[in-house]
């Protein structure tokens, strides 16, 4: 069972969110909160998988609590649902490892499917994320430091930053998950970073890939 928490300080769109996911099997809303400070709160207190949460709301805002919950329960993965999607806060909020960043006019189809992969621990962006994302690699014609980076894994870390899987990543390039697990554990390590998501982010801060 995938335990969900809501955080939105809106009543409407908490109980709308309720209401697509209380018929998805295997998807349990446990609590709902209205700021930061609840999602705190409740991370310190209850066991749960996913956290839905929005950005903007009163007090504790989304960022700061993205912050905490992360340093102290880095075992939930954490699904922004916001209506801002200005490069600034999307590289905030990335650079926290956050696990997905969804707007809110997202479908609710959409929206199971990324927490069954953020459960799964698959990290999602939503497509004008990405466009952003790539917006920067493409724009970068500067001389760059690899880290140390072999071409199999530079391949591998385009991909990422494409937002591919590891299975769509071992079909594109004729290997196995497991081998793509493996290059992905050394390009965390060369990269001094926890997960992909801050890899991807990484690569475009640092402009490691140009992509065509």
């Amino acid at each position: 069972m995938i335990r969900v928490v809501i955080a939105d300080d809106h009543p409407l769109l908490r109980e709308g969110l309720r209401r697509i996911l209380e018929f998805e099997e295997g998807i349990r809303v446990i609590s709902e909160v209205g700021d930061g400070q609840g999602a705190i709160n409740i991370a310190r207190s209850t066991p749960f998988d996913i956290l839905l949460m929005d950005l903007n709301m009163p007090g504790v805002n989304g960022l700061e609590a993205c912050r905490v919950i992360r340093r102290e329960r880095p075992e939930i993965g954490i699904i922004v649902l916001t209506v801002d999607d200005s490069d600034e806060k999307i590289f905030q909020v990335l650079q926290l490892g956050v696990a997905g960043y969804l707007l809110k006019d997202v479908i609710p189809k959409t929206l199971v499917d990324s927490i069954r992969k953020v459960y799964a621990g698959e990290p999602i962006l939503a497509p004008s994320v990405t466009g952003k994302l790539l917006g920067q690699l493409t724009n970068s014609n500067t001389p760059k430091n690899n880290f140390g980076l072999s071409n199999r894994e530079m391949e591998i870390l385009t991909y990422v930053v494409k937002g591919s899987s590891n299975r769509d990543i071992g079909i594109s390039l004729f290997i196995s998950e497991k081998t793509v697990k493996n290059h992905l554990s050394n390009i965390f390590r060369k990269l001094e970073v926890e997960d992909r998501t801050q890899a991807a982010l990484k690569a475009v801060k640092l402009k490691l890939i140009q992509l065509d």
